[in-house]
């Protein structure tokens, strides 16, 4: 396995920057975040480190550059959109950029593109796997025809404005499941973060021997079940009223236990730490020191 970032917790630094603190840190890649150019969107979303609009072999040759000469690799391009938004021309805006960020990929030398599923906010699950298997193949096509596979993050992007049916289906096994029913393309799989399966009652380690092949990348993400304030308000409130994301080893989930079962269904990919713990994410500071605290965790289990 390789030990990773998330390049959306350095939004205000230029990519070459990103790579020289993985570099000195003893980081060996980055997932690198490629959303249109206008500035966030949302917390931790439109980063853009690699502007896939009009990109070209020669800025593929830069970036490239760039990686060779800090040493640093590049795990996946992300990009983290609505593909299934309620909103016709939003939604249609998500899988055209997508598709650019797939054509960028061959042009670096990387393979894997990680993303949403996306999914209307106000249907249900039935509905929205219907509107699935009528997007969701021809974008895989896609990928499959320019040698690029797609990692599905299982976030669900539950908020108190997209509960309870959230912005993103791929949440649960079971949902899982129903999609690689639809396409069971090897093209198609899972970046695998556990602090998403947390979030829901759900036990992150489980699901890893069922899904071993499918897990493309991982994020390391932990969280934090506020006990007692699942015993006040129970499981039927938005999840992060009784959840908080943390960095790896200060919430609840059992690294040891999860990178061996990652090793158990022989997954060598990244794992890639991404920071969401507001702890740490008000200075640059602390954003850096937020990835020096989950190295030290992750890395004697990695390497």
């Amino acid at each position: 396995m390789q030990l990773g970032f998330v390049s959306a917790i350095f939004g205000d630094l230029p990519l070459e920057q990103v790579l020289a603190f993985a570099a000195a840190e003893g980081y060996q890649c980055v997932e690198v975040m490629c959303w249109p150019s206008g500035g966030p969107d949302r917390k931790y979303g439109g980063v853009c480190h690699i502007d896939v609009d009009g990109f070209t072999p020669a800025k593929a040759d830069d970036i490239r550059a760039l990686c060779e000469k800090h040493g640093v690799g590049i795990s996946a391009l992300g990009y983290y959109s609505n593909p299934l938004a309620a909103d016709a021309a939003e939604a249609e805006r998500a899988r055209v950029h997508l598709k650019k960020v797939i054509d960028a990929a061959p042009l670096l030398g990387i393979s894997l593109v990680n993303s949403f599923v996306g999914a209307h906010t106000k249907l249900p699950l039935e509905e929205n796997l219907q509107r699935f298997a009528e997007v969701w193949p021809e974008l895989v096509r896609y990928a499959e025809d320019h040698g690029v596979r797609i990692g599905i993050e299982n976030c669900p992007m539950l908020f108190p404005n997209t509960w309870p049916f959230g912005m993103n289906l791929a949440r649960t096994p079971a949902i899982w499941r129903r999609m690689f029913e639809v396409i069971p393309s090897a093209s198609f799989g899972l970046n695998y973060d556990p602090s998403h399966l947390v979030m829901q009652l759900i036990d992150p380690i489980a699901p890893i021997r069922e899904f071993g092949p499918r897990i493309f990348h991982a994020h390391a993400k932990d969280m934090r079940i506020d006990r007692d304030r699942l015993q006040d308000v129970g499981s039927l409130e938005p999840p992060l009223a009784r959840a908080t994301a943390k960095l790896p080893g200060l919430g609840d989930v059992n690294w040891g236990r999860w990178i061996g079962a990652l090793a158990d269904v022989h997954y060598n990919g990244a794992v890639c730490v991404e920071v969401e713990d507001e702890a740490f994410t008000e200075t640059l500071e602390g954003r850096e020191r937020s990835l020096r605290i989950s190295r030290n965790v992750l890395q004697p289990l990695v390497i």
